[in-house]
């Protein structure tokens, strides 16, 4: 159902056919030949640069070799038209016919149109979000948990197995600071007037729930052990309390993970785990005794000249060396890095995706290094980087902190707008990009609105139907019967969007490719935007709407061209993570 790939097999057996050879004899290489849509819709259906690319090993000349590939591929029975363009581009038209059969197809696929098994079954873990367990989720999240969510969905779609993760950072001095907020709240629950909450913790409301929790349980009995016990307790507790916080958070954007893994358990046993793989990595010559020079600029306080056992990783694409453990002989948090990417490759992983926020820049290098390190050219590693939203309202830039309990949290802005919003604002642009989230914006019921637009098709191509039912009594219920007259679709903007919706298998097999999930909102804008084209030319000739009472054969042919726009909207809704509605109020 990919029509581009269909014609690459098609211009490649064209070639062929001509008897070429490269300069040493042997076969030409196809490798670099792509079919596209042209730039300009007016040039035809599909553009192919074969004759420029295979041109100088078959000893040709890219026009000449173009007029004779166009000429070839005019005896395809599907082909309407195949003329040269520019230096070398064929450009080809195909008949009405092929368009047909092709909606019939795409009819009949359903929702499962444009799904591949271009992956292969290859095992790919995206984690994303991950954000420190020290409070509820705040809109600063959003934006990696829709990206990873999506890039996730669309994987899975295109014949990968995929695994989505979260990594709990619970072993960092940020759960010292969460425990020790919380046993203030704590001694608030029993009566202490704690006063103002001091520089350095967090202050936020959200921390009083579990405060008296842990009074109700304990009562007093946390004030009476030793302070290093009653520290575990709570950040058990803390964590705990955190976690369930934050998947609920999750929940209400449609995120939904399949594995939570506790960074602490690398640091369990005596950090054995850490241990196990740096020696692993020191008997491959990867670890040494050595000192790293001073940064370059202004020298850092704390900065020591001594030596260190660090990760050569300058061996392996880094910058420089990675110190793995402390001047008080504690682990660093790369090491603890190290060793839960060993996990990941021992769970069989092919390929592993990080999404985090745009101040993980420098963590990119490193992790890049490390991963050929332990995977060699068996673990492929990615790491997407998700730029900052600004938030607004009317306008106005809404400041967030969250160290100052002032902030916007996930679920007050879906409680707003609406999660379908969210993940699909969050797409609209390429994660690497800033992106402005205005709450009024985002719901205004108009074409400048996106994911309206998007949903309103969604929503008219079920009152396309209510009006066929109303107006013929009932429409055939069987989909093989709707597109059974598709060749009563000659209209040329129906013939557009049947070449709009073949674009949708290629478009989401890029998108996978490419690690861009954004395509797919811009690609359901687009599609949108056509549907409500055909809609509007229908209101101003009636002899276009979709529904014509007196041409019941030409309805249903139409109504088959609905169901298909309905089909992929819902498909690309669904892989965004938001609704495609039967009705908008």
């Amino acid at each position: 159902m990919n029509v581009f790939a269909d014609f690459n097999e098609r211009i490649r057996k064209a070639v062929e056919g001509l008897d070429l050879k490269s300069s040493d004899g042997g076969a030409l290489d196809f490798g670099r030949m792509a079919v596209e849509p042209p730039r300009d819709p007016s040039h035809g259906d599909l553009a192919t640069n074969a004759a420029l690319v295979l041109s100088k090993t078959a000893g040709q000349n890219p026009r000449a070799l173009a007029e004779r590939i166009a000429a070839a591929l005019k005896a395809d029975p599907d082909v309407e038209e195949a003329t040269v363009a520019g230096p070398g581009f064929v450009n080809l038209r195909l008949r009405n016919s092929y368009w047909h059969g092709y909606l019939r197809d795409l009819v009949r696929l359903g929702v499962d149109f444009g799904r591949s098994d271009m992956g292969r079954g290859a095992k790919v873990n995206v984690e994303y979000v991950s954000a420190n367990p020290t409070g509820p989720m705040h809109v600063g999240h959003c934006r990696g948990a829709v990206v990873g969510d999506t890039l996730a969905n669309l994987l899975a779609f295109t014949g990968h197995d995929v695994t989505k993760e979260y990594l709990i950072n619970d072993a960092g001095a940020q759960i010292d600071v969460l425990a020790r907020s919380v046993m203030l709240r704590y001694r608030e629950a029993l009566g202490e007037n704690i006063g103002e909450i001091p520089p350095g913790l967090y202050p936020g409301d959200y921390l009083v729930p579990l405060g008296r929790q842990l009074a109700v349980e304990y009562g007093d009995g946390l004030l009476k052990m030793p302070d290093e016990e009653a520290m575990e307790i709570v950040k058990d507790r803390a964590i705990h309390a955190m976690m369930a916080m934050i998947r609920e958070d999750l929940a209400l954007l449609n995120v939904h993970h399949e594995v939570f893994f506790s960074e602490r358990t690398l640091h369990a046993n005596n950090e054995q785990a850490i241990r196990a793989v740096i020696a692993e990595l020191t008997m491959e010559g990867h670890i040494y005794k050595g000192k790293l020079p001073p940064p370059k600029g202004e020298k850092p306080e704390d900065w020591e000249d001594r030596e260190q056992t660090l990760f050569r990783s300058t061996a392996v694409g880094d910058d420089i060396d990675r110190p793995l453990v402390k001047s008080d002989g504690q682990f660093t948090y790369f090491a603890a890095d190290v060793a839960y990417l060993k996990d990941k490759i021992r769970r069989g992983f092919n390929h592993t995706i990080f999404v985090l926020g745009a101040d993980h820049g420098g963590y990119v290098k490193r992790m890049e290094a490390l991963a050929r390190a332990l995977g060699g050219d068996k673990l492929k590693l990615t790491v997407l980087l998700c730029q900052l939203v600004k938030l607004y309202r009317q306008g106005e830039p809404v400041r967030m902190s969250k160290r100052s309990g002032d902030f916007i949290t996930l679920r007050e802005v879906v409680e707003e707008v609406g999660r379908d919003p969210i993940r699909f604002m969050m797409l609209y642009r390429k994660n690497d990009a800033p992106l402005d989230f205005d709450f009024a914006k985002v719901t205004e019921q108009s074409k400048d609105n996106p994911v309206f637009y998007v949903q309103y098709a969604s929503a008219r191509c079920h009152s396309v139907f209510r009006q066929a039912n109303e107006q013929f009594g009932s429409v055939p219920n069987a989909r093989e019967e709707l597109c059974a007259d598709a060749q009563l679709l000659t209209e040329e903007s129906e013939i557009a969007l049947i070449r709009k919706l073949a674009e949708y298998p290629r478009l989401i097999e890029q998108a996978a490719q490419s690690l861009e999930p954004h395509r797919l909102a811009f690609y359901l804008y687009d599609l949108a935007s056509l549907f409500h084209a055909q809609w509007n030319r229908g209101t101003d000739n009636p002899d276009l709407r979709f529904v014509k009472v007196t041409d019941p054969q030409l309805s249903y042919a139409r109504l088959g061209l609905v169901q298909a726009v309905l089909d992929v909207i819902t498909s690309g809704l669904g892989l965004i993570g938001a609704e495609a509605p039967s009705e908008m109020r």
